[in-house]
């Protein structure tokens, strides 16, 4: 990606020094301030001083020395800094990388003013949610006009869409009394979508009577592959599905019938709350790393999706946030597309306010009056908080049949983590002694292993 390069006429904005305590001036895109850099200060300081001594003891040495000083204090007052017309190009060596991939930005900077610019200071506005990997986004240098300067450096991509934030840039006069401030804002971005991975994974849904993988078996004979029951001989049966052993011993003709199987519509529900995007060893607190509880959420409702929507189901997806989240249960190729675009960017799974209010019952009442009342739910969530165990087991009991991916945030260094780790335990029993299904997800282990106890009969 590349922008047009723009021009940027007599503004300024505030910029970190280098060299100096960052002044808190604070300018926005498009806007201009001029500061005092205070650097000649000490100089006023020492003029007055020895204004005053030598006065005071009638020495002409002080003298001569304070007008010294007041005449280079009052050169730095007088001057200013040049006018600022500078042209920008961001260059972006991948628009859509893949998670964990590296992508380079290159930003040029051209003096397209007529005066040179003796101290010119840049910094790039790295999005906020991308680390710097190699190189550096800032620079400080000299440019005289028609120069140019490149920046040039590397940050790691992670789920969602980055927009990067204007480029401050910060120009001093000769003297350096007074540093003019700009902020120039290119709109440049990327975005970092996964894909939805390869269908691998056997999603146990919840049965009526048994458990089983995939379709759900109906209680009605017909086509399908598990044996429901026989009947008697109508013409127009197939052959293939005349029951031959039952034919030899009773001399009447019997059709074997398979149990129908039928699509499920399925909810996915992700507990995006800041107070559960937990990182292991975090206990409750917020975080934003690529291995919070958040990103682990993500990644088994992809992989869960991946698997369902392979089987025919249809799938739709909420999520516990300040955000409205909802997408319609479907099956289709566009359904499939428009499902891996809202994991990635919508705005509830991006890291929010840690003191948001999210109501998780009033989510929960909005999914059943969206959700048909035979649809299931799987839930994703590290149940750090007794607000979620208590909405599960309401959305189960209202007829959502409802199972739990949970990946286990804690960790036994500290008695804080322990305790924690003892309180999300004793969540999971409950629930499963209410007969709710629960992948315990272990950061060290594969959800297909974590799923694969739920399908065994065990829950632990």
């Amino acid at each position: 990606m590349s922008g047009e390069p723009m021009a940027f006429h007599e503004m300024g904005a505030e910029f970190p020094e280098f060299d100096e305590t960052p002044t808190e001036l604070v300018v926005g895109p498009g806007d201009a301030a001029d500061h005092q850099t205070k650097r000649w200060f000490g100089v006023s300081a020492f003029a007055l001083l020895a204004l005053a001594v030598g006065v005071f003891t009638a020495q002409g040495g002080l003298l001569l020395a304070s007008a010294l000083g007041m005449a280079f204090s009052g050169y730095g007052r007088l001057t200013s800094p040049p006018p600022v017309s500078l042209a920008i190009e961001r260059t972006i060596s991948d628009a859509h990388p893949n998670p964990g991939d590296e992508v380079t930005v290159s930003l040029t900077v051209t003096n397209d003013g007529d005066r040179p610019l003796p101290d010119l200071r840049l910094v790039d506005g790295v999005p906020d949610r991308a680390a710097v990997t190699g190189g550096s986004p800032r620079i400080a240098t000299a440019l005289r006009s028609g120069e140019s300067t490149t920046i040039e450096y590397t940050i790691a991509a992670t789920r969602g869409v980055h927009e990067f934030e204007p480029l401050t840039a910060i120009v001093r006069d000769v003297s350096g009394a007074t540093e003019r401030i700009a902020s120039v804002e290119q709109g440049d971005a990327f975005a970092c979508e996964p894909d939805l991975p390869s269908p691998t994974l056997d999603v146990p849904l919840r049965p009526q009577t048994t458990q089983y993988t995939g379709r759900t078996p109906a209680d009605a004979g017909g086509d399908g592959v598990e044996f429901y029951a026989t009947r008697e001989y109508r013409m127009g049966d197939p052959m293939s599905r005349i029951d031959w052993n039952q034919t030899a011993k009773t001399g009447d003709m019997r059709t074997i019938e398979h149990r129908v199987e039928r699509s499920v519509t399925v909810a996915l529900l992700v507990d995006a709350r800041p107070s559960a995007d937990v990182s292991p060893g975090d206990g409750a607190s917020a975080g934003s790393v690529a291995g919070s509880t958040l990103e682990r959420n993500l990644e088994a409702a992809r992989e869960v999706a991946a698997s369902l929507l392979a089987e025919g189901h249809s799938v739709g997806l909420a999520a516990f946030s300040e955000h409205d989240c909802w997408l319609a249960p479907a099956s289709s190729d566009n359904h499939r597309i428009e499902l891996r675009e809202t994991l990635a960017t919508h705005p509830a799974f991006s890291p929010g306010d840690e003191d948001a209010d999210v109501s998780v019952f009033s989510v929960a009442q909005r999914l059943r009056q969206r959700l048909p009342s035979d649809a299931q739910v799987i839930l994703f969530s590290p149940l750090v908080d007794d607000f979620v165990f208590r909405t599960t087991v309401r959305l189960d009991a209202h007829g959502h049949r409802t199972t739990v991916v949970s990946p286990d945030p804690t960790t036994a260094d500290t008695s804080g983590h322990r305790l924690a780790s003892v309180e999300r335990r004793m969540r999971i029993t409950r629930l499963r002694r209410r007969g709710l299904p629960v992948a315990d997800w272990a950061v060290d282990e594969s959800l297909a292993h974590a799923m694969a106890r739920i399908r065994g009969g065990r829950s632990v």
